[in-house]
């Protein structure tokens, strides 16, 4: 692929059980091979195990669980499917905020029953979308359009229908997470907390703005830029 990942790191966020396989390894190969990180983030440490379709499959090594990811250290989202999966992860609190706070900042990957967890974020509305034929009034009633598309685009979100969609999500996915511009949106997201708050009355307002525009977390550290650990494959 001519899109370079390199020096990004994606979040894959799953539940610990029912992803489809082939949502989720095809997106990471993608991934790596653009030189991208991923890394799997599910609600509980170990391991998550996915399926074909009904049947078991491989098992993955979770490298964060949702508790512990911080969206500041990821460049992109990745939103597999599995009904089992997709149903799961939207009631995991961590996961929601995580997918809330993600999905205002960087690019979307979503493709299959994934999109359920950004409409319990609230994070489709004004987006036009394709999905899992069963998600079209889900998605309409949350306040999306609906297309059945290969691979729609829609600003930051990319999303697609089901496995054999994967050749053309996983290009237009690296596409979006190798145009994303870390700093130019750090500067956008200040200029609307500024604009918002435009004379900061308090020593925290000022502080927290600062904070933005360096590009820091609340904690005042830096975004990390490390690798992690390797995952297992499958």
């Amino acid at each position: 692929m001519a899109a370079t990942l390199e020096h990004r790191r994606i979040a894959f966020v799953v539940a610990n059980e029912g992803i489809e396989q082939a949502e989720l390894t095809e997106p990471w190969a993608a991934v790596e091979a653009a030189g991208g990180t991923p890394e799997l983030i599910a609600p509980e440490a170990g391991t998550a195990r996915a399926f074909h379709h009904l049947d078991p499959a491989d098992t993955f090594a979770v490298d964060r669980t949702t508790a512990e990811a911080e969206p500041d250290d990821y460049d992109g989202l990745v939103l597999p499917g599995g009904v089992a999966n997709a149903d799961a992860i939207r009631t995991d609190d961590d996961a929601v905020a995580l997918v809330r706070t993600l999905a205002g900042r960087a690019p979307v990957a979503v493709i299959c029953h994934g999109s359920w967890i950004l409409i319990e974020a609230d994070a489709v509305r004004g987006r036009t979308m394709t999905s899992w034929p069963s998600l079209r009034t889900d998605l309409t009633n949350a306040g999306a359009e609906w297309v059945d598309e290969t691979v729609h685009v829609d600003g930051p979100i990319v999303s697609s229908r089901k496995p054999d969609d994967l050749p053309s999500f996983c290009v237009e996915m690296v596409k979006a997470f190798a145009a994303y511009d870390r700093d130019a949106r750090v500067t956008d997201l200040v200029a609307e907390a500024r604009e918002e708050n435009p004379d900061p009355t308090t020593r925290r307002e000022t502080y927290e703005l600062d904070l933005m525009a360096e590009g820091l977390s609340d904690e005042g550290r830096e975004v990390q830029v490390d690798r992690p650990g390797e995952a297992a494959g499958a």
